[in-house]
């Protein structure tokens, strides 16, 4: 099955919601919301009134991606405001087997990202512990970067080592994704595609349902 994760960083925050009911109207049933802390990224976006707030409008799965350093300290309120999905950056836990445990234990699923230069080695011992794998196709904290084509590599073998022990682990890939990357990721294994700009640069529904129609192609 592949999923949608149209991403609000690339949103009019002035109509936010309803640019959310439009893209769940073209067919997306994720939204992907990176959170930033200026930090372990350049970039300061938003945090948990926004991601509440937001909850009250929409029944879409919030994907909530955390680019913060020490994330840990607030997998609890991210829940609590409304996240499904939470994932944090291997680079930004000290101890990342202990945070997905936290995920874990407040009810969310558990996505672990890893940078465009940090290899898929790096997650071997927690791999049979997460929901979510996301491959960053761009350096971290900025829209509208260019798509990184060695980052299809890590896509590969992540689906190789997911598909050879029979699990079902989604990888996501954010970064670059538009009309002209789309079909290489789904090929390379990737499930859950995240856009910005792709998604909310124009007519917001139109531009999910030419995401959908091309999911079509590959699930026939």
């Amino acid at each position: 099955m592949y999923i949608l994760a149209p991403s609000v960083l690339a949103a009019d925050f002035g109509k936010l919601a309803e640019d959310t009911a439009k893209a769940r109207e073209g067919g997306a049933s994720y939204l992907h919301l990176d959170v930033m802390d200026g930090a372990f990224v350049p970039s300061i976006s938003f945090g948990m009134p926004v991601i509440a707030s937001l909850r009250g409008y929409t029944d879409l799965v919030f994907d909530v991606h955390m680019m913060v350093e020490d994330p840990g300290r607030y997998v609890e309120s991210i829940r609590k405001a409304g996240a499904d999905i939470i994932t944090v950056h291997q680079e930004a836990c000290t101890h990342l087997d202990r945070v997905i445990g936290q995920i874990k234990a407040s009810g969310a699923k558990a996505g672990v990202a890893l940078n465009p230069a940090t290899p898929v080695s790096t997650l071997e011992c927690v791999l049979d512990q997460v929901d979510m794998v996301l491959v960053m196709s761009v350096n971290p904290g900025f829209g509208g970067q260019k798509f990184i084509p060695y980052t299809l590599d890590k896509v590969r073998a992540l689906r190789q080592y997911f598909d050879g022990k029979g699990l079902s682990t989604d990888i996501q890939v954010d970064g670059g994704v538009n009309r002209d990357t789309i079909r290489p990721l789904i090929e390379a294994g990737a499930n859950v595609l995240v856009a910005g700009s792709a998604v909310f640069g124009g007519d917001v529904k139109a531009n999910v349902e030419t995401f959908m129609n091309i999911f079509k192609e590959y699930e026939r």
